[in-house]
């Protein structure tokens, strides 16, 4: 039981870093039907940027952690938004009228690059901080010693995302942009009609996507302490497989196909063969869309004639 415990609480910090990049991907296919597949190696520059920033403010001297953490955080969530609007200018705006392939054909190519570039500037060897925030707190010990250990990055990893995944409800539940956003999911051409920017409606949503995966990107680096320049599509094609899971187009649904994928990967791992854990999870995501087309909370698409 102990190990059980153990392995569940692994399971949702894996879960709420793939939750939030599975965000990114459910905000924008729900506004323009696209699937960005270079959201992963957005979240890997993120990663990047956070350690570099991380780096030079330990180097410049400022040594009290909380204070470095939320400048890089601030830092990492400003520039890879900027990345994040440039992919979407360059990238997805030429190619929002075209046929449906070219847009993700335009997706893979952009991973493709963005993976490339940062190898170049950055070099292929895995990049390490030691660890930044240490501790926790034992919650039980089982008669033969075995301890379960609940970490302090742990817990600031699955209230980060708990508190984001409220902030963004709301924002999408609540304020202007939202009603923007859902109006331009909805049908552009009218949102357009009655006076919605949907350009600047779209870019919005990708810059917020970004700075999303920046954060999953700093949380990623605090918690596993090594990051290369190929963790973005790893991570991207699993948080896809969960906001698919989820229902594509939910944000609730993101999150929680984020959880059933960090569950499934974390308890084969632990119980069966671990070179399997992919396997699983992908085969999971098969047998619910068999059953489930739409995903676990998304809803059926409906025809507009």
């Amino acid at each position: 039981m102990e190990y059980f415990l153990q392995q569940l609480i692994n399971g949702l910090t894996l879960g709420s870093i793939y939750g939030l990049i599975a965000i990114g991907y459910t905000m924008v296919y729900g506004i323009i039907g696209m699937i960005n597949f270079a959201h992963g190696d957005i979240m890997m520059i993120g990663a990047f940027i956070s350690l570099i920033v991380f780096l030079i403010l330990i180097g410049l001297g400022v040594t009290w952690i909380p204070l470095v953490l939320l400048l890089v955080l601030v830092v990492a969530m400003l520039i890879t938004a900027a990345y994040g609007w440039t992919v979407e200018r360059l990238a997805y705006r030429p190619l929002r009228g075209s046929f449906r392939l070219a847009p993700l054909i335009t997706a893979i190519g952009m991973s493709i690059f963005l993976e490339n570039y940062v190898q170049l500037a950055q070099g292929a060897r895995t990049k390490a901080i030691p660890p930044v925030i240490t501790g926790g707190y034992t919650l039980v010990t089982s008669p033969d010693g075995f301890a379960v250990q609940l970490s302090n990055i742990q817990i600031i990893i699955m209230l980060v995302t708990i508190v984001l995944m409220a902030i963004f409800a709301w924002i999408i539940a609540k304020t202007p942009l939202g009603r923007a956003q859902r109006a331009t999911e909805q049908d552009a051409t009218m949102a357009a009609l009655l006076g919605i920017n949907v350009d600047r409606t779209i870019s919005l949503t990708f810059v917020i996507g970004a700075a999303l995966a920046a954060v999953a990107g700093l949380m990623f680096v605090l918690y596993y302490g090594v990051i290369d320049f190929y963790i973005g599509f790893i991570a991207g094609i699993k948080a896809f497989t969960a906001a698919v899971l989820g229902g594509i187009g939910s944000l609730p649904g993101a999150m929680l196909g984020g959880l059933i994928i960090g569950l499934i990967e974390t308890f084969w791992s632990a119980y069966f063969t671990i070179e399997y854990k992919d396997v699983a999870a992908f085969s999971i995501l098969a047998i619910t869309l068999i059953f489930l087309p739409s995903g676990l909370l998304g809803k059926p698409e409906v025809e507009k004639v």
